[in-house]
């Protein structure tokens, strides 16, 4: 199985929002944010060019974000999980992921605190050129990077804003 894991796009500001007296699981994405996560999408099909269903947060935020990659994705198929929320489960997560199938490729929606709580994430996405390795490590001083591209692939890892040029090979990056 494959597990692409998306934050939520940006959203409204929550103090802004609490303001209007709504709880904050009706908290919108932004028009940028919307716009922004159009792009992201589009740029993703191109990574990855096909997924079995998407795994979202009930929450307003996610699962507008959902209905944004679903389009990009020729509208596969959405279902919301309580597990995704913030105050959800991940063992529960866990139990759905293993009722899916062995070769399904699965996008899951969330949010913080859960996704800031990875440890370890491991992923290959095929391209054209073969096949893109990433692994991150959270560790006490910030993530530790080993990114291997095929030959003649070149890229950039954008890390909390910063940009870190790729090249062919492997590669251990310190983010912070």
């Amino acid at each position: 199985m494959e597990l692409l894991v998306i934050r939520h796009g940006v959203a409204e500001e929550r103090e802004d929002f609490a303001a209007t007296g709504k709880d904050d699981s009706l908290r919108p994405l932004t028009k940028e944010g919307r716009w922004k996560m159009e792009r992201n999408a589009r740029a993703l099909r191109h990574a990855l060019p096909s997924l079995n269903v998407i795994a979202t947060s009930p929450y307003t935020r996610a699962a507008q974000t959902a209905k944004i990659v679903a389009a990009a994705y020729d509208d596969v198929g959405v279902e919301r999980l309580d597990a995704l929320t913030p105050e959800g489960r991940p063992q529960a997560f866990l139990a759905w992921l293993r009722g899916r199938e062995s070769d399904d490729r699965v996008a899951a929606v969330g949010h913080e605190p859960h996704l800031g709580s990875l440890h370890h994430l491991s992923a290959a996405m095929p391209h054209p050129k073969g096949v893109i390795d990433a692994e991150y490590d959270r560790t006490p001083n910030g993530v530790n990077a080993q990114v291997t591209l095929p030959v003649g692939l070149s890229g950039d890892l954008v890390w909390q804003g910063k940009s870190t040029p790729l090249h062919a090979g492997k590669q251990q990056i310190q983010l912070k």
